[in-house]
């Protein structure tokens, strides 16, 4: 409780001070008000004003970040179940290992990461060389042009591992005599996966569906190093952009409290669904 409160409870208190505080008039640096009584909602209003209002240029980038993390999560969850399940079921003794292999090129830093698919992806990289055949198919592909499937796709291969995890530790939960009874009883490969394998592993989507999209959410490294456009920005931009501009700091810590809030629901629901399915067993 005290690493919690150190750690994620004051500096949230904070982000609400700064949300909303004031601002210096001629520093135009943020000013906290401490006293919750005396908060202002005048940085909260332009933030509404941004999103709803006649101008809402914070909307594109809003529905464009909910539909790109949708996007990335569903890809995350169809690449890393099969590959838990195998880890979980047919890697034995090796699973550690295994597992081990998977998650270890990902302790490189997530930005020199983004940087190497610059490189493979650039007019003359690896990629546009294999498609072209080494110049030899008439072919000009950008795909650092603000392309939205190029941010995707960075999306899903810098946050699949952190799928894969929570997928492996609920299958690897799963006992092997239930699946041999279900197949026992006739199941088929479709019903067994459907009737026990599916839910006994949906603590696991959950678990790792929560784990990955607040960090996609608050992304904006993707965005800025494969596309450079604002046609691709999303939330994490908007507050990258917030923070950096004078005077705007109360409007990030609005926008990061909508991301929170976005995502509150969800993990409530899922906080309530276990502790109702732990009293029913």
């Amino acid at each position: 409780m005290v690493w919690i409160a150190l750690f994620f409870l004051i500096p949230l208190y904070v982000v609400f001070c700064v949300a909303f505080g004031t601002v210096d008039p001629i520093f135009r640096s943020p000013v906290p008000i401490w006293n919750p009584l005396e908060w202002q909602f005048t940085q909260v209003e332009v933030v509404w004003d941004r999103l709803f209002g006649p101008d809402n240029f914070y909307l594109p980038a809003v529905l464009r970040t909910l539909l790109y993390v949708a996007i990335a999560v569903v890809a995350c969850l169809i690449i890393a179940f099969p590959v838990a399940y195998f880890t979980a079921r047919y890697a034995g003794n090796y699973r550690g290992l295994v597992l081990a292999l998977l998650v270890a090129p990902f302790f490189i830093s997530y930005m020199m990461r983004m940087l190497a698919w610059i490189n493979l992806l650039q007019p003359d990289g690896l990629v546009n060389t294999i498609i072209t055949l080494g110049g030899v198919v008439p072919l000009d592909i950008n795909w650092l042009s603000g392309n939205p499937y190029v941010v995707v796709m960075g999306l899903i291969y810098g946050y699949v591992p952190y799928m894969l995890l929570p997928l492996f530790a609920a299958l690897d939960r799963i006992s092997p005599s239930l699946i041999e009874a279900a197949r026992d009883l006739g199941a088929s490969g479709f019903d067994l996966f459907r009737r026990v394998i599916l839910p006994m592993s949906l603590p696991g989507i959950v678990a790792g569906t929560l784990l990955i999209s607040l960090p996609m959410m608050g992304d904006y490294f993707t965005s800025d190093l494969l596309s450079k456009s604002p046609n691709t920005a999303m939330i994490g931009n908007l507050i990258n952009l917030s923070i950096v501009a004078p005077g705007q700091a109360g409007q990030a810590g609005t926008l990061l409290i909508l991301v929170l809030l976005v995502l509150l629901i969800p993990m409530v629901l899922y906080t309530r669904s276990n502790a109702r399915a732990e009293v029913r067993s």
